[in-house]
């Protein structure tokens, strides 16, 4: 059976005429807001927000106001979560872009022919951010959905993102980043990241074993499209209990190939 946004999605560059004048800074800070709220941090209080989004208490407090007045964030007395109206806005992404649409039925054959798990991710900011997923034999804590963010230097999908941007933006990213040691068996030192990184633009592929979870090895190939930009990463997460390195490559990396061939064509 055949396998039948460089466009990361970092914040785009302002049009020429753009005016500093036309900002709306509200909407920018209601935003952060919107952001301060995570898997970690479900319910935050208003200094809590106030902090993750480089506010002022009093403001925070507003914009809070204003999103539970409107149906997109809820106060139980103390903490504020939001609400599942936020999902419109992610979903006004995903039914409107061609990119996720064209990258998910691939996922869809991906996963019916290895029994892995497979997503597809840009980059935002420091993090790789999940665009189109099928879980497959992983176990819940380790699966991608839309939406989902993960570190980009512990990731394959991050590592591929990053090997195939311009070497010169290596070391000032490295440089930028925290690595933490999510696993025992994440790699910390911005030397042996560079290191990967090379190899990753060499060999034209990233593994990852158990940096990200320790019961998650990933495999990930860069995305092209038919002008040669860089617009994606897709990869391939198997169970570590279930599959080795050499059994992930040997059975991952041609189907990576083929989808990412005949996506290129399409893109």
């Amino acid at each position: 059976m055949s396998l039948s946004s460089s466009l990361l999605l970092a914040p785009a560059a302002p049009p020429a005429a753009f005016n500093p004048r036309d900002l709306v800074g509200g909407l920018e800070k209601g935003l952060a807001v919107i952001s301060a709220f995570d898997l970690d941090k479900p319910r935050l209080t208003i200094t809590e927000v106030a902090n993750r989004a480089g506010l002022s208490r009093a403001a925070a407090r507003r914009y809070l106001l204003t999103l539970t007045q409107i149906g997109y964030a809820h106060h139980d007395g103390r903490c504020f979560s939001l609400t599942p109206r936020v999902l419109r806005l992610g979903q006004s992404y995903l039914h409107s872009a061609r990119l996720p649409r064209m990258i998910q039925p691939r996922l869809n054959q991906l996963v019916a022919h290895t029994g892995d798990a497979s997503a597809a991710g840009v980059l935002d900011g420091d993090d790789v951010l999940s665009i189109a997923a099928c879980g497959g034999g992983l176990p819940p804590s380790a699966r991608l959905q839309p939406a989902t963010r993960v570190p980009a230097y512990c990731s394959a999908n991050g590592r591929v993102l990053m090997a195939f941007r311009p070497e010169s933006e290596w070391g000032p990213w490295i440089e930028r980043q925290r690595l933490l040691p999510r696993t025992s068996r994440t790699i910390t030192d911005a030397g042996q990241l560079l290191r990967e990184l090379e190899r990753t633009r060499q060999q034209g592929y990233a593994l990852v074993d158990q940096e990200l979870d320790l019961d998650l090895r990933t495999l990930a190939v860069p995305l092209h499209n038919n002008r040669s930009q860089l617009v994606a990463a897709v990869n391939l997460g198997a169970s570590a209990a279930r599959r080795s390195l050499d059994d992930l490559v040997a059975r991952g990396l041609p189907l990576l190939r083929q989808a990412q061939s005949e996506l290129r064509a399409l893109l």
